[in-house]
């Protein structure tokens, strides 16, 4: 009796759960959960945080030191989304920080160069070396992992041997070093928000925009879904391709200026070290598929929050540095599981 029992609650229970999953709620939380994953995961997350945080964690000051350090690798987030999306991936971000930050540095500790020309030069630099990238992936169809991997270590070989592995400082003027490390007013006399933040937050409405509402977005999403079946319907699939990794190489020489002007100086072993595989940890925790044709741009931005959120409240809780790689790598592991269960 007992046993009949318990298989008759256990039958409500599933047909409790069914009925709840075929509702109107259930539908949209299964959507929300689909689609928009991230939400859920950075509400549960930062709730986590409120209730481990001591109470300096949660002040405006705080909060701002978070964003603005999240910044520049979010910038590389953006432009690394559209790369995945495309079903490629881009390891080379954090070296061609370093000589395109090289560049800049160099012609900015010059006194006559104008700042302009170092950061256009910058730009550039970095641009190209995206672009590069791109072609090399596309046209002689190298698997863009070796293509990234191998163009990142020559960037950051050939900064070594122009710099001699030697940190080099330009000029430590305020019109530079505001650029990275000063604030602007967004709201005259009211708020104030760092510059990287502006420029991070300009960037994704920027590409947020292109990817939702233009024909190179819906392009992009094509592409990253199915090749062949985007080839057939007359898009330029290789054009597309080397355009996101000429996006991304641009995005990279923004980075660069950020970093670069904080300090006014690069150190050619250190600077950009790691920035690809947290910009890609960001842009795979906000729902963007390794496989390719799914990724969102606020996606990529909560994800890069979140990184950083976990990692200012490992350091005010004291928690050994040397563990960050261990929460990162069990966050991006989480993230690539449930994604495959969904």
């Amino acid at each position: 009796m007992e046993r009949i029992k318990k298989n008759r609650l256990v039958q409500k229970i599933c047909s409790l759960m069914e009925r709840i999953g075929s509702s109107r709620f259930g539908r949209f939380m299964k959507y929300l959960w689909a689609e928009h994953s991230i939400i859920i995961v950075f509400v549960i997350i930062f709730s986590i945080c409120i209730i481990l945080a001591p109470p300096r964690f949660f002040t405006f000051n705080n909060m701002m030191t978070i964003l603005r350090n999240a910044s520049i690798i979010g910038v590389i987030a953006l432009g690394i989304t559209l790369v995945i999306i495309t079903g490629g991936i881009d390891l080379s971000a954090g070296h061609v920080v370093a000589v395109s930050g090289s560049i800049l540095i160099l012609l900015q500790g010059r006194g006559d160069v104008p700042l302009i020309v170092a950061i256009l030069a910058c730009f550039a630099v970095a641009t190209f070396v995206g672009f590069v990238n791109g072609f090399i992936v596309t046209k002689f169809k190298v698997p863009p992992f070796i293509v990234t991997l191998a163009i990142g270590t020559i960037a950051r070989s050939l900064t070594m041997f122009f710099l001699q592995g030697r940190t080099v400082s330009g000029r430590n003027v305020p019109e530079f070093t505001q650029i990275g490390s000063g604030s602007s007013y967004v709201i005259p006399g009211v708020l104030s928000l760092p510059n990287a933040l502006i420029i991070w937050i300009a960037s994704a409405i920027i590409l947020g925009c292109i990817l939702a509402y233009t024909k190179f977005g819906s392009y992009i999403y094509a592409v990253g879904g199915n090749e062949n079946a985007a080839r057939y319907s007359g898009i330029n699939v290789d054009r597309i391709r080397i355009l996101a990794y000429t996006i991304t190489g641009f995005m990279v020489g923004i980075a660069a200026l950020l970093d670069m002007s904080r300090m006014a100086s690069v150190s050619p072993p250190t600077s950009g070290l790691g920035f690809e595989f947290d910009a890609i940890t960001a842009a795979v925790v906000g729902g963007a598929a390794l496989s390719g044709g799914k990724g969102r741009i606020y996606g990529t931005v909560l994800g890069m929050i979140l990184i950083a959120l976990v990692s200012n409240l490992m350091i005010m809780m004291e928690m050994s540095p040397f563990l960050s790689g261990t929460v990162k790598g069990v966050i991006i592991l989480l993230a690539v599981l449930l994604q495959r269960k969904g």
